[in-house]
C-alpha cells in the first residue's frame, strides 16, 4: 500500500506574488474609485458655476438684443426726422424766394403808384 502523503506547509512564491498583486489590484482600485467620485463632485461644482455663468451671459445678451433694437428703431425715426427737416427745409427755401418775389412785385407796384401820382399833378 501506498502511504499517504503528509501535508507540508511550504510558501509557493508564484501563488505570493498572486496573492499580494491581487490584494494591491483591490487596493489600487479603491484609491481610484475615491478619487473618480471626488473628482465627479468637484466636477459637478464646476458644471453648476458655468451653467449660472451662461444663465447670466444669456440675460445680458437678451438686453444687448433688446438695446439694438431700440437703437435700430431710434437711428429709424432720426432718419426720418431728417428727411422731414429736408422737405421743410425746402419748403422754407421755396417760400422765401416766393416771398422775396412778392416784395419785388411790391416794390415796383409802390414805384409805379409813385409816377403815376406824379404824372396825376
Amino acid at each position: 500500500m501506498v502511504a499517504t502523503p503528509k501535508w507540508r506547509f511550504e510558501y509557493n512564491l508564484n501563488t505570493l506574488v498572486i496573492l499580494f498583486g491581487f490584494a494591491g489590484g483591490l487596493v489600487a482600485w479603491g484609491a481610484t474609485w475615491e478619487r473618480v467620485n471626488a473628482n465627479q463632485d468637484s466636477q459637478a461644482n464646476s458644471i453648476d458655476r458655468l451653467d449660472k455663468r451662461l444663465t447670466a451671459a444669456e440675460v445680458s445678451l437678451r438686453q444687448i438684443d433688446n438695446h439694438e433694437l431700440r437703437i435700430s428703431a431710434v437711428e429709424k425715426q432720426a432718419a426720418e426726422a431728417a428727411t422731414s427737416m429736408r422737405a421743410v427745409e425746402s419748403t422754407l427755401n421755396n417760400l422765401s424766394s416766393d416771398m422775396r418775389l412778392v416784395r419785388e412785385i411790391l416794390q415796383r407796384l409802390e414805384g409805379d403808384g409813385g409816377q403815376r401820382d406824379s404824372l396825376r399833378r
